[in-house]
């Protein structure tokens, strides 16, 4: 029993010795300095390229705007005229399978004609005038479309446009920011070979687009409209372009 006592008793007559001895160190010269020092290091030197990917597609879609021009004696005429033009268009255009939905009319005018002659001012007639505009979501039917719009009544086609559907945009684009990665990943890794630079993980990345707007056609005059009764129209969607730009940072090792 005195062996186990003597044990236990020396560890702690050291530890109450050890402290002791510390208050009276602080008390003499003050508290004992203590700190710990942290480090955060950081790579700030980012080696930057860029690359550029495109991808085309033929455009699937289409709309157009075609107008009715009617000029009278009266307003009422012109009126009737105007509106039995658009009836025949509307009725003709759905005969072809476009749905009320995507047939909007718009821009409805009337406007009395002024002759100025010998300094006087006289009213000779009226004109009245309204656009249809029509969403075609077959591309492939815009000529016949255009053809029945005229033949129908229709003197004054103000565009043609042809774009593509969302989903196939989505996958353009997708596709083009693909090869913009690709190309970007390549250019460093040449570049770097080139400089001597070893370079790391990407850390930062970032795009820029350049998607052109609808391809659209000139605005044809009433007399245009008119002769395509005639002679069928032939209007090529072509094809749309989506460029993407992607710009990658690397660490420098």
């Amino acid at each position: 029993m005195n062996d186990i006592f003597k044990q236990v008793k020396t560890p702690v007559l050291i530890t109450v010795s050890v402290v002791l001895s510390l208050i009276v160190v602080t008390k003499i010269f003050g508290p004992i300095p203590f700190s710990v020092t942290s480090t955060v290091t950081s790579n700030a030197d980012l080696f930057t390229v860029e690359g550029t990917g495109e991808a085309t597609g033929t455009p699937d879609k289409a709309s157009f705007v075609v107008g009715v021009t009617k000029t009278a004696s009266t307003v009422e005429q012109a009126q009737n005229d105007t509106n039995k033009a658009v009836n025949a268009i509307i009725s003709s255009l759905k005969k072809l399978g476009i749905s009320d939905k995507d047939i909007k009319s718009t821009d409805y005018n009337v406007n009395p004609n002024i002759d100025y002659s010998d300094g006087k001012q006289s009213t000779t007639g009226y004109t009245v005038s309204t656009n249809i505009t029509v969403t075609l979501k077959d591309a492939n039917k815009a000529n016949q479309a255009l053809d029945t719009a005229t033949g129908s009544g229709a003197n004054v086609i103000t565009g043609v446009n042809f774009t593509l559907n969302d989903d196939e945009k989505e996958k353009l684009e997708d596709k083009a920011r693909m090869t913009a990665i690709k190309n970007a990943k390549a250019k460093a890794q040449k570049i770097a070979g080139q400089a001597g630079i070893k370079l790391g993980k990407i850390v930062s990345i970032s795009f820029g687009q350049n998607t052109p707007g609808p391809i659209m056609y000139d605005k044809m005059t009433a007399q245009n409209a008119q002769d395509r009764i005639s002679e069928p129209t032939q209007l090529q969607p072509g094809e749309n372009k989506v460029s993407i730009t992607v710009y990658l940072s690397y660490e420098t090792l």
